[in-house]
């Protein structure tokens, strides 16, 4: 399951969804006829399917109205849930682009060979997307690596081989 999106509240009396975007490029996900809907640490095999009836961006947020979601009352009890769908679901990207759930658990190796961690989760700045590095299960902060994703650091990824190759030294 690919998360694109959390409910943030209600939008108008009729039930549709204001959707915060996590996923990059909003515009084309809201257009894909089915999503499904889930809470945080809920099975993927569980989350419910939903027929999108309209999606549109308004506001830095995508507005959508769901089959069997009518009324605020309903828009409103989604709150938090998470939007996602099956990654088979999404369309295919670009060659120099990524679905963020792509990268998570590559190994990230600078051009020393260097085993920096793995990309435990990106950050999306107004500038550019940042990866966060580190090792999985440690939550040590301090022990997390921060690394702009832009071409001058990112040289290669690799997501059959499960790599990353950076120009990026171990002690920064």
């Amino acid at each position: 399951m690919v998360v694109l999106g959390k409910v943030v509240d209600a939008y108008g009396i009729r039930g549709a969804l204001r959707v915060h975007p996590f996923a990059d490029d909003p515009a084309a996900w809201a257009k894909l006829p089915v999503w499904r809907i889930g809470r945080e640490g809920e099975a993927p095999e569980n989350w419910r399917e939903v027929r999108v009836l309209r999606a549109r961006l308004h506001s830095g947020v995508v507005v959508a109205d769901l089959e069997g979601v009518v009324g605020r009352s309903a828009a409103e009890a989604l709150h938090g849930a998470l939007v996602g769908v099956p990654r088979a679901g999404l369309p295919p990207t670009a060659d120099d682009e990524f679905y963020w759930a792509d990268l998570i658990g590559l190994e990230v190796v600078n051009t020393r060979d260097e085993v920096l961690g793995r990309v435990l989760g990106l950050i999306e700045t107004g500038a550019n997307d940042v990866l966060r590095v580190g090792q999985p299960g440690v939550t040590n902060l301090a022990a997390e690596k921060l690394l702009p994703f832009v071409a001058a650091v990112v040289l290669e990824v690799d997501v059959p081989a499960g790599r990353v190759r950076v120009d990026w030294e171990a002690d920064w």
